[in-house]
């Protein structure tokens, strides 16, 4: 299968390596990744371990492929869907942080778009080289919850290369199950400088599982079934899956990078606004990343 990787950043990057074992990737990515990967290749370390040498450009325009994984920040996903407008591709998929990435990318494109979550903990360490600091699982299906042949062969595809991959007819449950999660873990450990695992334990684990009962509210009022004991217990094990691991919006912050706050607890409380409900957890947290981030001219 031929493959894209739009925006072959951490997460990008470690899936990037491990389908170019057996198939044939390009990575569109920053100059400096991208001449990494030309020059030398693209090294996985970790448990998924691979040196691979996939294509790599730095201009995703005017790429024809069989599909585009699309692992762009949230706020770049219109940006992306534009360029990637301009390629031909039999299905593009989304494996991105927070809500709405898909339908922003289906208005642009003619092609299906699938939806995805990858659990895998992925640091980019250096230009060229990727380390899985974190076994996890990708799972996939149609952005509507209905069965796809497409995203069947997809499945297969990364499953055959090595990626543990579940196909399901049910993902918006599994997006906004994955948004609880976030909800809960992402905004509190960049707040506070803290892993994963700092949800689990007072005084943090108030905090957390408020924003995820929250969030598990809403997507109810969405017409989602997620129940609050299914999303506390979907914090729990990812939390304590990835007690040691950074939160992506921690990486984000320590970088000093715009984080993904708007499509995360700030889409918790739009959604919350728009049904009538109140989200006061979603509503400071997502009020003080986005403070952080006007404070460093990031807004």
């Amino acid at each position: 299968m031929e493959i894209v990787i739009f925006g072959a950043g951490s997460l990008g990057s470690l899936v990037g390596a491990v389908l170019a074992r057996e198939h044939d990737v390009t990575l569109v990515g920053r100059e400096d990744h991208v001449d990494a990967v030309r020059e030398r290749g693209l090294v996985l370390e970790g448990e998924l371990g691979a040196d691979v040498a996939p294509r790599a450009t730095t201009d995703g325009a005017g790429i024809a492929a069989d599909l585009a994984i699309v692992t762009v920040k949230s706020y770049d996903t219109p940006r992306a869907a534009d360029t990637l407008a301009t390629g031909a591709f039999e299905a593009v998929l989304s494996l991105q942080n927070g809500m709405g990435n898909e339908g922003v990318l289906a208005d642009a494109l003619e092609c299906p778009v699938l939806a995805g979550t990858a659990s895998y903990g992925a640091v980019l360490r250096d230009p060229g080289v990727v380390e899985c600091t974190g076994h996890g699982e990708v799972v996939l299906g149609d952005r509507r919850g209905r069965h796809s042949a497409i995203a069947d062969r997809v499945g297969a595809a990364f499953q055959s290369a090595g990626l543990e991959t579940t196909v399901s007819d049910g993902m918006p449950r599994h997006l906004w199950e994955k948004l609880a999660v976030n909800a809960g873990i992402n905004a509190v450990t960049a707040l506070t400088a803290t892993d994963n695992g700092a949800v689990l334990e007072a005084p943090a684990n108030d905090l957390a599982r408020s924003a995820t009962r929250e969030t598990a509210r809403v997507a109810r009022a969405e017409g989602v079934v997620l129940s609050n004991r299914e999303a506390l217990a979907a914090l729990e094990a990812v939390a304590t899956e990835t007690a040691a691991n950074t939160s992506s919006m921690r990486q984000d912050v320590r970088a000093e990078r715009r984080t993904e706050i708007d499509a995360i607890n700030g889409y918790v409380l739009e959604r919350a606004t728009a049904r009538g409900l109140e989200t006061p957890t979603n509503r400071v947290l997502a009020a003080l990343v986005r403070t952080w981030e006007r404070g460093r001219g990031l807004r």
